[in-house]
């Protein structure tokens, strides 16, 4: 028979105790051991292929006697993911895509599933029927009627079962919706818990390097926007997804946040519509809102996503304070940041912002980091103030330092081709930023500055 014993897991990290402890001796963490139990049993060792592990000893080897494979990936119909994975799905690569209900990670993993019609691919559901897969498979797919020979679903939570379907399967690719409802025989803890989280994964893991498959695994999230489950999960896996946006809005963001075979700063954008999820190329152009006419109070400003450039839309509404405390309520900007803006308005340059509440907002849903939407910000701030407008054909990309001066931003290039390529015809910057650039090649007019008070100048008089 079994032996069955309990132990205590962290549910922050996932550290082992026999006992229960109030603070975790891993992360730290107060009153987060949970108890569970587990079943061992040195004869019933389960693995994803029983046979294929036994009696196998792995020897180390010099570097020199490894062989060097080339990079080779898989190369998806879908651009933006394959952006952001690095330049596609690296076989035998575990990667974990984790986001809020509702926000379209199964509607994703469908649709790439249903895309590569060459391999074979196996989506597993722990959620869901088959049938209920059916229904959305024919909403998503642009052929209703298409046969999709190399496209299999199964809807079963046990591990065993599924690494069975497996091996007489051998598929190309490998779909868990979703991680947390995977369950395990090696251990009696309900499916969902820390150790059958950890376990799957483990499961999952093993058998991805030992035959070369892809696998992609849909995680939960915690209200907080954390990956629910051991934090040992994310360091497990090759690459950690999210998909973030509004389930209000159209748009969505689907950024790395971990990845062992590329870029972490890469993003990939989507709209989503009433089939599915779209590839949006061009996002500068669902970034800058189509009005009529000029309003005060809106500029725009070219940023750098990873290796893309964005123009983005700032708007700005400032008004004096009625209650006493001005209000600095930004929406996808830093409000620490925003506060040393409005202070360096106010010290270097005279306005009075004490006195005024001001709210920003990044035009279409999206967050910014860049400081070099400092200027554009600034000059947003003082058009709504003065109501004067500025021009929609002029865009900003300069770092504001605390005394007023105008810093160099990076790969300052590629935001004025990208502002050249979509028509506007001048864009401000630091006159630091000149010293790499050749402005004989550009068309559009590159005006250099200094001082934060020089721009106003400019523009305001």
């Amino acid at each position: 028979m079994a032996k069955t014993k309990t132990l205590f897991f962290c549910q922050s990290c996932g550290h082992e105790s026999p006992k229960w402890i109030g603070k975790c001796p891993s992360c730290g963490s107060w009153n987060s051991f949970v108890e569970e139990v587990v079943t061992k049993n040195e004869t019933d060792r389960h693995d994803w292929r029983q046979d294929s592990s036994k009696n196998r000893i792995s020897k180390p080897k010099t570097l020199n006697e490894i062989e060097s494979a080339g990079e080779i990936r898989i190369a998806t119909p879908d651009q933006e993911l394959n952006r952001v994975l690095g330049g596609g799905i690296v076989p035998g690569s575990l990667i974990l895509i984790g986001g809020e209900p509702g926000i379209g990670k199964s509607t994703l993993m469908l649709q790439l599933g249903l895309s590569l019609q060459k391999a074979k691919v196996l989506y597993v559901s722990g959620e869901e029927s088959e049938q209920q897969i059916k229904m959305r498979a024919e909403r998503l797919s642009s052929n209703p009627k298409g046969t999709y020979e190399n496209f299999y679903m199964l809807a079963e939570t046990a591990t065993k079962n599924i690494f069975q379907a497996v091996e007489s399967l051998n598929p190309n690719l490998i779909i868990i919706d979703s991680i947390q409802t995977l369950h395990s025989h090696l251990l009696d803890s309900a499916a969902g818990s820390i150790g059958q989280v950890r376990q799957s994964a483990g499961e999952l893991m093993k058998f991805a390097k030992e035959t070369n498959t892809p696998v992609f695994l849909v995680g939960h999230i915690t209200k907080d926007g954390l990956l629910a489950g051991p934090k040992v999960l994310e360091h497990m896996v090759d690459t950690v997804l999210q998909f973030e946006g509004d389930r209000h809005l159209a748009y969505r963001i689907l950024r790395t946040t971990k990845n062992r075979f590329g870029s972490t700063s890469e993003i990939g954008i989507y709209e989503m519509l009433g089939n599915g999820l779209r590839e949006v190329s061009n996002p500068s152009e669902i970034l800058i809102s189509q009005k009529d006419g000029q309003l005060s109070g809106a500029t725009i400003g070219a940023t750098i996503e990873g290796n893309r450039p964005l123009l983005i839309e700032i708007q700005s509404l400032v008004s004096p304070a009625s209650y006493g405390t001005p209000q600095r309520t930004p929406t996808g900007f830093d409000q620490k940041r925003l506060n040393m803006l409005l202070a360096v308005l106010e010290k270097r340059c005279g306005f009075r912002m004490g006195t005024q509440d001001v709210f920003v907002n990044m035009a279409g849903g999206i967050y910014v980091e860049d400081p070099a939407i400092d200027l554009a910000l600034c000059i947003s701030i003082i058009s709504s103030m003065e109501e004067i407008p500025v021009n929609d054909k002029i865009c900003f990309a300069a770092e504001v330092g605390l005394g007023g001066e105008l810093r160099a931003v990076n790969r300052i290039d590629q935001r004025i081709s990208e502002a050249e390529k979509l028509g506007f015809q001048m864009i401000y910057i630091s006159k630091y930023s000149q010293k790499s650039l050749d402005l004989n090649k550009t068309k559009i007019t590159v005006k250099v500055f200094g001082k934060l008070e020089e721009v106003f100048n400019d523009l305001f008089g």
